[in-house]
């Protein structure tokens, strides 16, 4: 009733006042109306849901619901200028409650603007999901390596890549708008890297015919697994879209492979949970590739029984894929 005179619908009270009423009297049918209809009661498309409950029996409702509710907010501590331990204490003495998760993950209690979180201007932490932390670490870069962040913008991956090696990254995007995030929170970092505009699958374009020690493929996907970062998208995808990116994810991957230096590795990641940007791509690769060995893991499942390398969106982070690959 307010909210109809706030908005200057004074005409509109008594209708608003009949349909709260009507509501209100026939509540416990409708709630039990909704509960029946499941996309009602996920809040996602039917064509999703089936898709996870196919793929993952086990887990599918909890992933539902996990991608309803608010994501946390987790910084990566610069491991070059601070560690997590440290970083607490000066969060602490804010008076701001956060817990640590993995090597580098500080999950804050709750959300705070950008200019609250301390240190965060001056390069001693990035705003960065703890699953997304997983990649730089796996792909076990080390000092002098030459390496290719593919799709690199806005630049979370490279950074990180940079903090945990003194290495010559490539970070490629073919958004130059994008490209100038990366700059930016390189230069909050105190970081360097070569930042290229270019097509990942386009190398003659920009690439200088030198073998990377160590390729970031984070591939452009459905978004499946970062949907309640960006909830229009489950709304906006359609079942046809998912064969559509693994044909782009299938074509990146086989030019990527080819600049990849003999013994090298390369990190195959997506932010979705469906199958087949996932472990089906990887399969198809294997079989085109016999060059190609999928080397194991640091344990990511946090969930219990899920395929290697797999993560399911829940409280502590968001849904994403890894394989490492290692060139024969």
């Amino acid at each position: 009733m307010r909210a109809s005179e706030a908005l200057g619908f004074t005409s509109a009270k008594a209708l608003v006042n009949a349909v709260l009423r009507s509501f209100l009297r026939r509540r416990r049918g409708l709630n039990a109306q909704v509960q029946r209809s499941e996309p009602a009661r996920y809040c996602h498309p039917q064509w999703w849901i089936d898709k996870l409950r196919d793929q993952y029996p086990a887990h599918y409702a909890a992933a539902l619901e996990a991608a309803n509710r608010h994501p946390p907010l987790t910084l990566r501590v610069n491991r070059r200028r601070a560690d997590p331990a440290g970083y607490l204490e000066l969060l602490e003495r804010h008076g701001i409650k956060a817990e640590c998760w993995g090597a580098s993950a500080v999950l804050l209690g709750k959300p705070l603007p950008a200019e609250r979180i301390p240190g965060l201007a001056e390069g001693l932490v990035s705003v960065q999901d703890a699953g997304a932390q997983l990649a730089a670490p796996m792909l076990d870069l080390h000092d002098g390596m030459r390496a290719l962040d593919a799709c690199a913008a806005p630049g979370g991956k490279t950074g990180h890549l940079l903090e945990l090696a003194a290495a010559e990254v490539t970070a490629l995007d073919s958004d130059a708008g994008r490209l100038e995030r990366v700059r930016a929170n390189l230069a909050r970092l105190g970081l360097a890297a070569r930042v290229v505009c270019g097509d990942a699958c386009e190398p003659t374009q920009w690439w200088d015919d030198a073998p990377y020690h160590r390729i970031l493929a984070d591939v452009p996907c459905s978004a499946s697994g970062v949907a309640r970062r960006h909830p229009d998208v489950k709304w906006l995808r359609r079942p046809t879209d998912i064969p559509q990116f693994a044909h782009q994810q299938s074509r990146m991957l086989d030019v990527l492979w080819r600049l990849l230096a003999s013994g090298g590795k390369l990190l195959y990641a997506t932010c979705s949970v469906f199958q087949e940007e996932n472990h089906q791509q990887v399969a198809r690769f294997l079989e085109r590739h016999r060059d190609a060995t999928r080397l194991s893991l640091p344990a990511v499942d946090h969930q219990g029984q899920l395929p290697a390398g797999q993560l399911l969106p829940d409280e502590r982070h968001d849904g994403f894929f890894y394989v490492l690959l290692q060139k024969a």
